[in-house]
């Protein structure tokens, strides 16, 4: 029994290896993070130069930069890695996009990824792969779920939002994790299926309700209810709760596009130019001119639409404004000049996204390219839980996956 207890204790210290692929601003690695997984990221990869400069802010390790289609079986294999974590491009199935799914070829470094698990002396125990709503309908999925079944792996599929985590983010995102035998889900019974419920991945085994895509008005606000508010992850709070012209907030009526260019090209990195709220006012014109395609919402909202790498350069459909003047009586609509609107901070919308608060951009990194950087980005609130699912393994398994003898250490 002894024994027993020391193999047990020498296969939990031992970390799992994790290659992170497309690794951005380290969503990824964040995640992992939070989800308490013992892990050890051998290697990031990411083509994205500013991203890299972020990641290698944060974490102190600079990604790999080279066209990752160039990688080889061997490559991969050199790392002897467990795990794969995935975040390609999603412009191939973007409902905006031209939706040419595997023949765009911001597609073809995933799929020349998904080509080499066959040729691998050692292919990795498990898989993540995360994307936007529309890529479990592609030919690229189809060619991922081919893949996996033809290399042993069993798979269970899942399409989330922060709101299901009580995050007010609407931001429905797909996930895949594979797991390859004789490794297996702790809800077996759950192989094979598209999810759209977060309820296996706390130990619920109710088949029902893990299959539950129920889009009813009572079920989205009781959804909406167990939010908390964006007060809560504003890094500026408001001050005035009435449309009073007189409340103190910016006269926006003076402020030009052309100026509100101007304070981005002068943005020399700091998080706050001026330590000033200024920048982040929306122009009258870009009112006049999108007002009613405009998402607004309040800090007492329990909901705010997905932010878009576009976000503080095109307004409309890239994300949502925040009314910092509501109106004097509730529920009666005031003139949207009138309510201060301004655009979410990029700390905000790293809070909305779950970021760590010692998460921090590097100065060189401009004003509009933190915005893209973010909007490129994923739920951490969302993606540890799933994390935290995929790495959960019995001991006897850990014992399989972990060999005595670590054969396959990287150099």
């Amino acid at each position: 029994m002894a024994g027993l207890g020391s193999e047990k204790q020498e296969v939990d210290e031992q970390p799992w290896k994790v290659l992170e692929f497309y690794s951005g601003i380290g969503g990824m690695r964040y995640s992992l993070m939070k989800a308490g997984v013992n892990a050890k990221v051998v290697e990031a990869f990411d083509i994205n130069d500013k991203a890299n400069d972020v990641y290698q802010h944060n974490f102190g390790h600079r990604p790999y930069q080279g066209n990752i289609q160039s990688l080889t079986a061997a490559d991969l294999d050199s790392y002897g890695a467990h795990a794969w974590l995935l975040s390609p491009p999603c412009q191939p199935y973007t409902r905006q996009g031209l939706q040419k799914h595997s023949g765009d070829a911001r597609a073809f470094s995933f799929l020349k990824i998904l080509e080499l698990i066959p040729h691998t002396s050692q292919p990795p125990s498990m898989l993540f792969v995360e994307n936007v709503v529309g890529f479990e309908k592609s030919d690229t999925h189809t060619k991922l779920i081919e893949i996996l079944e033809k290399t042993n792996f069993v798979i269970q599929e899942f399409i989330l939002s922060p709101l299901q985590f009580g995050v007010p983010y609407s931001r429905p995102r797909y996930f895949c994790l594979a797991k390859r035998k004789p490794s297996c889900f702790q809800n077996h019974f759950l192989n094979n299926k598209l999810l759209w419920s977060p309820i296996p991945l706390f130990g619920h085994d109710d088949t029902t309700v893990a299959n539950e895509h129920d889009q009813s008005q009572e079920n989205w606000d009781r959804l909406l209810q167990s939010c908390e508010p964006v007060q809560k992850f504003l890094e500026f709070k408001n001050h005035s709760n009435q449309s009073d012209t007189e409340s103190g907030c910016l006269d926006t009526t003076h402020v030009s596009t052309e100026a509100f260019g101007d304070l981005e090209k002068n943005d020399k990195g700091n998080e706050l130019v001026g330590s000033s709220l200024d920048q982040y006012f929306v122009p009258l014109s870009l009112i006049e001119r999108w007002g009613s395609a405009m998402d607004i919402v309040y800090p007492d909202s329990k909901r705010c639409c997905c932010f878009t790498k576009s976000y503080y350069r095109y307004v409309k459909g890239t994300g949502s404004l925040l009314a910092t003047v509501q109106p004097k009586k509730k529920g009666k609509s005031s003139p949207l000049k009138e309510q201060c609107l301004r655009f979410f901070t990029p700390r905000e919308v790293a809070n909305l996204h779950s970021f760590p608060e010692d998460f921090h951009f590097p100065q060189q990194i401009s004003l509009r390219q933190r915005y893209a950087l973010l909007g490129n980005s994923l739920s951490i609130a969302v993606v540890a839980p799933l994390l935290q699912y995929l790495f959960a393994e019995p001991l006897v398994q850990q014992m399989q996956i972990f060999p005595s003898n670590d054969a396959y250490t990287h150099n």
